[in-house]
């Protein structure tokens, strides 16, 4: 019973902490794409992945540490009580009196009270670095959340291409058999050679195949969002037709955006974090001063312990100061000084790594977003031809494989342009992950 007391309040622990960092989720943003699917499916993941779970909890024991430093900048307070039993030999002398040998109880209860004179402020910079520590780990939280919410999000709108596209393989094999069964019938008729015969099979093999791979794309991007859900079941999902491009994003970003992203945040706590440490060991070469001191009982007889004669008190301020430590100190002050200039370039790559990062995410998002349209224009245009070949179909003026041929050259740009609208999908989140997980429709 009691093992499931602790297990009840350490789940409930968890899903307390992980809760209160549900806007690492960002649900408005993902709320855009207007896909009811995505947006529950996306709460699932967040109530079940264990690499959420573990990044909240590392963020309570930072916050832990955090509080057991801050403890050492108050008074410690303790009690440890004494009983022994003296048996002393006839060796103690006073000139010429002679200590007997005895034995005696001796009784001690004391109250001992330590405290360091944080004079110089050592004891709040080391707390003002572990807070750093602890900005460190929620940042490394919320790069998790931004981490995965991204990636399920192109595997959920690659799934629904892959549907898509094997919808589009089917008709594509359906009217290609059409074709093989037409010209099989002029081919025995004699009205075209056995090499056109060969050529329209052929083409029809290498649809299949292509269909084969469609269909493992989408087993294996359902069997990995199944992982991403805990779910062995069918994966909710919209139908293509209602996938929702986002044509509001701006083009052009300021370079603040990158102050956004949890890695730059995480260096720039570092670096404060590291300036702390150095302080720290510029004030090591200081005095120490601490307070200590003991209120209590000391008696030698049970029975006068607790009288007056047996109450003690004593205090005093004790200084402290290394005469000579061989160089430690100041080795260890100039390794925080390389820590710290270690920290400093660090930050200064990481904001050219973001600007890096963002400025491609923009340059992919504008040439998938240019080559979506093309294709869609393409479309349009294919799309006449083909209504085109089914009007003078009706009218005698061309043959059916015609339209047949008409309608694979649609389907095939249908392809292009499904592929091309789910890329463009897919490098607006990757702009949105490079970014630092914000609304892109509000940065400026």
């Amino acid at each position: 019973m009691k093992k499931i007391f602790i297990l009840a309040v350490l789940l409930i622990t968890t899903l307390s902490s992980n809760a209160q960092n549900f806007d690492y989720m960002n649900i408005e943003w993902w709320r855009n794409f207007q896909d009811d699917n995505l947006v529950n499916n996306l709460k699932v993941v967040y109530e079940n992945n264990y690499d959420l779970k573990n990044a909240a909890l590392k963020v309570e024991e930072n916050k832990k540490l955090v509080k057991m430093q801050f403890a050492s900048e108050l008074p410690q307070l303790g009690f440890a009580g004494d009983l022994n039993r003296d048996f002393r030999a006839p060796r103690q002398q006073f000139g010429n009196m002679k200590i007997p040998n005895y034995s005696q109880y001796n009784y001690r209860l004391p109250l001992t009270m330590v405290y360091e004179i944080d004079i110089w402020g050592t004891n709040r910079l080391k707390t003002k670095s572990i807070k750093e520590q602890l900005e460190i780990s929620k940042q490394a939280e919320r790069a998790a959340y931004i981490s995965l919410t991204s990636d399920f999000a192109v595997d959920y709108f690659n799934l629904i291409k892959a549907d898509k596209m094997l919808e589009i393989q089917n008709e594509l094999i359906e009217a290609q058999e059409k074709i093989v069964s037409m010209i099989s019938e002029k081919y025995k008729t004699g009205l075209c050679s056995i090499t056109e015969l060969l050529a329209e099979e052929k083409l029809l093999s290498s649809m299949k195949e292509e269909r084969n791979l469609h269909k493992l794309t989408r087993d294996v991007l359902e069997e990995s969002l199944r992982v991403y859900l805990v779910n062995s079941g069918e994966i909710a999902r919209n139908n293509y037709k209602d996938v929702v491009l986002l044509n509001n994003i701006p083009l052009e970003f300021s370079t603040n955006v990158v102050t956004n992203r949890p890695d730059f945040k995480q260096e720039e706590a570092n670096l404060r974090l590291i300036g702390f440490d150095v302080q720290i060991a510029k004030r090591e070469f200081l005095p120490k001063f601490m307070i200590a001191g003991q209120a209590g009982l000391n008696a030698y007889h049970l029975g006068d312990l607790f009288n007056s004669t047996s109450q003690f008190f004593n205090a005093g301020i004790l200084p402290s100061m290394d005469l000579f430590s061989g160089g430690r100190k100041m080795a260890f002050l100039k390794l925080q000084k390389f820590r710290y200039q270690e920290a400093a370039n660090s930050y200064q790559k990481t904001i050219l790594d973001g600007v890096k990062e963002v400025n491609s995410g923009l340059f992919e998002y504008k040439v998938s977003k240019q080559n979506y349209e093309e294709s869609l224009e393409r479309l349009k245009t294919q799309a006449r031809i083909y209504d085109l070949a089914k009007d003078k179909n009706e009218i005698g003026a061309s043959a059916k494989i015609d339209v047949l041929y008409a309608k694979e050259a649609y389907l095939m740009l249908e392809k292009e342009e499904v592929s091309n609208k789910i890329n463009s999908i897919i490098s607006t989140i990757g702009l949105y992950k490079a970014a630092g997980g914000v609304n892109l429709l509000n940065v400026l």
